[in-house]
């Protein structure tokens, strides 16, 4: 017969350690670009107006927020007309900018741009004679509104000879209506402080810059 098996002591016999998975390695994040603040960087109007200048990094950068036209010191330090959108000229060695200055200029030039509408070119003729030398704004706008006015003579006299063969007959009122649309948009960028060019000039008289 087969021996008896005698049931184990409970209290003898061995426990086990029951496995237990160890915890899962955290994963690494992947390297990714630092979170910047979506929101545009304002300047501080009051250092703006207190320091134009100091909106500019270089010569053709155009800052976030943009200073008015006027004369401000660019970044060598050199006093240059700023139109809003980019460099002007570089104003002469002479030239201080009293605080009604600017005003002045966008005044004149504006002026100099209208007053061939009703003068012709007598009255950026006479502008052209009186700007000073630290005026540059005013003498361009001067020097084109009187090389424009001597262009829109010429071509008024070619087309007023071309009306014995009728084409004068189109060519005028065409000369005469664009002549009055570019002298108003003229204007209207010399008082925003731009360095206007008419399209088509002879540009006999000197003075204007580009």
């Amino acid at each position: 017969m087969p021996p008896e098996s005698t049931p184990a002591d409970p209290d003898t016999t061995p426990i086990l350690p029951s496995a237990v998975p160890p915890p899962p390695a955290p994963t690494p994040t992947p390297p990714g670009p630092v979170p910047v603040d979506p929101a545009p960087m304002q300047a501080d109007p009051a250092s703006i107006q207190s320091d134009p200048a100091s909106m500019f990094t270089d010569s053709t950068q155009v800052p976030a927020t943009q200073p008015s036209p006027g004369w401000y010191p660019d970044p060598s330090g050199q006093q240059r007309w700023w139109d809003g959108a980019q460099w002007g000229v570089v104003a002469s060695s002479s030239a201080s900018s009293p605080s009604g200055s600017i005003e002045d200029e966008r005044v004149m030039a504006t002026l100099t741009q209208v007053l061939p509408i009703f003068t012709g070119f007598l009255g950026p003729l006479i502008i052209w004679f009186i700007a000073r030398p630290d005026q540059p704004f005013v003498k361009h706008h001067a020097a084109e509104a009187l090389n424009f006015q001597i262009t829109v003579t010429i071509a008024a006299i070619v087309s007023g000879l071309l009306v014995l063969v009728l084409i004068g007959l189109i060519l005028l009122p065409v000369v005469v209506i664009g002549a009055l649309v570019l002298q108003i948009m003229a204007a209207i960028a010399a008082n925003r402080g731009e360095w206007y060019r008419f399209p088509v000039n002879l540009r006999l008289v000197p003075g204007a810059q580009g």
